[in-house]
């Protein structure tokens, strides 16, 4: 079916924003990706791509660069207040790498890097900008900016994650599409003192917990707060505020804590924020919609927040271009494709936080000790059967755009 240009405005340039550019522009769109931040973002926490995400990524033809780019964790060690070790668990991490399968844990830094090299030479990218108003029409939708002047376009996605600017202004006030979960995460990378390879250790007081994960070969490691909280007052622009909310939460933590939380201020890459879910009745209002976190984040909890976000640029993608454009037909049905594999994957989170930080001392003897303890992954994901189930809880479509799927090059 042959589709007339339509201009489509993309808010986010993490992943959900750059995959759906990467679809729509094959599929004969125009997209735009407007950023607030200044460039697209490297470092952070480990991800997971898995199930029919990976086979996303296969079509896109990005997956040779994805496998080459896993962080290849072999264990994860739980230890005592000393450092002493209490148990060390394999990952499952396969020697055979390049199965098209098989699922990919890699820094988020590397695959917002993958989806950017791979859009921007036919994608216009705006950086340090963001929308301030959104008013529809029936033939469009005047979008205004914090710089430069107004733009009329077709349609307006919203993939600018849980905090999203498009979902306040397209569907109302954000809070109460928000589910928190009761829990805090921190992430920032430290030097490689302890000489760590590919290896993570965790290590647990009641409600709290301190890891280390190393992921590169680069002499950094990554370091994970987390912390059980009722919801907390704080602006998510405020680092300073962050910094100091940590070391209250943390203070007289043993282990690695207190120099963890010296070498937090020094760290470039300083990342902090709830555990929560946003959940909406609907995706799409009029010419505007929702993918990826800012409309079914399922939190870092679940470990299928990138998963999510890529099947879901991938659908919304196609079927705009099966609807030939048509908004009005294409919205209904990305909501009806994607519901029930979005509950799924959220429904997992619910059960993680209670392996990866322990409530009392007895908890945490009890998760130690558990004669089949469930494998537990630094970024604070419990990888189980349920997981895999939702992962892999829906077939994909085939919206082929002309010329079909990209091969890869192996």
């Amino acid at each position: 079916m042959a589709i007339p240009t339509k201009t489509v405005l993309i808010s986010g340039a993490s992943i959900a924003g750059p995959a759906m550019a990467f679809w729509l522009q094959k599929h004969g769109f125009h997209p735009v990706v407007i950023e607030q931040a200044g460039a697209v973002r490297g470092g952070g926490y480990p991800i997971d791509v898995r199930g029919i995400a990976v086979d996303v990524t296969e079509r896109m033809g990005m997956l040779p660069e994805l496998q080459a780019a896993r962080t290849r964790t072999r264990g994860i060690t739980l230890v005592a207040a000393n450092g002493r070790p209490v148990r060390t668990m394999a990952t499952g991490v396969e020697e055979d790498e390049g199965s098209a399968g098989h699922d990919i844990e890699l820094p988020r830094g590397d695959l917002t890097s993958v989806l950017y090299a791979h859009t921007r030479d036919d994608v216009e990218y705006i950086f340090d900008n963001s929308i301030t108003g959104i008013e529809q029409r029936a033939d469009g939708v005047e979008v205004t900016f914090r710089r430069g002047e107004p733009r009329t376009v077709d349609v307006v996605i919203g993939a600018d994650g849980m905090h999203s600017n498009v979902r306040g202004l397209a569907f109302g006030a954000g809070e109460r599409f928000h589910r928190p979960l009761g829990y805090y995460f921190a992430a920032f990378s430290v030097p490689n003192d302890l000489g760590l390879d590919h290896e993570a250790l965790v290590y647990n007081s009641p409600g709290k917990m301190v890891g280390l994960n190393a992921v590169r070969d680069d002499g950094r490691v990554l370091a994970i707060f987390g912390f059980a909280s009722p919801p907390l007052e704080y602006d998510t622009r405020d680092i300073e505020q962050q910094w100091m909310l940590m070391e209250q939460t943390f203070a007289g933590v043993r282990w690695e804590a207190p120099r963890l939380l010296r070498l937090m201020r020094e760290a470039d890459d300083f990342y902090f924020d709830s555990a929560g879910q946003i959940l909406m009745p609907g995706w799409t209002e009029g010419r505007v919609a929702l993918v990826g976190d800012a409309g079914y984040a399922p939190s870092l909890l679940s470990g299928q927040g990138t998963s999510l976000a890529l099947v879901g640029a991938y659908v919304l993608a196609g079927e705009l271009a099966a609807a030939g454009g048509d908004h009005r037909i294409a919205f209904p049905a990305y909501e009806r494709e994607m519901r029930s594999y979005v509950k799924g994957n959220q429904r997992v989170a619910l059960v993680s936080a209670r392996q990866l930080i322990p409530a009392t001392h007895a908890q945490i003897w009890m998760r130690n000790h558990a004669v089949r303890l469930p494998q537990l992954f630094a970024r604070a994901n419990v990888l189980g059967k349920s997981i895999q189930q939702a992962a892999n809880s829906m077939s994909l479509r085939s919206y082929a755009p002309p010329g079909g799927y990209r091969e890869e090059k192996c």
